[in-house]
């Protein structure tokens, strides 16, 4: 593995055990999840260094990615179920679509900008 890839996954480990646990987000496929779904790969290069950050990220047109313990916690609630289909007003970077369609049946995301 290389450094940088050590760095990222250290980054990502520190932001289940630092921030998103403390949060009450103890579901464990919850957090199994957010060890394997690439947060990094939704950030806008621009602000690649904060994909981890307890913070909203700009994605653009006035629009944020939400902070990692808020994406935990709604996926935590919402509890979907491999039999369930889910509507998302608002793909935003599209990271909590990715983190549904790992756990529903089928995930149907839009978003007013293209």
């Amino acid at each position: 593995m290389s450094a940088t890839r050590m760095t990222i996954e250290k980054a990502r480990f520190n932001m289940i055990e630092q921030q998103i646990r403390p949060w009450g987000v103890l579901d464990p496929l919850v957090l199994d999840l957010l060890a394997v779904v690439r947060r990094e790969a939704f950030v806008p290069e621009a602000y690649r260094e904060l994909a981890f950050a307890d913070v909203e990220i700009p994605i653009g047109s006035g629009q944020t990615m939400l902070a990692p313990k808020i994406e935990a916690r709604m996926l935590q609630e919402l509890a979907p179920q491999k039999t369930d289909t889910v509507l998302e007003i608002g793909t935003g970077s599209g990271f909590m679509a990715a983190l549904l369609a790992a756990r529903a049946e089928y995930v149907y995301s839009v978003e007013i900008d293209p």
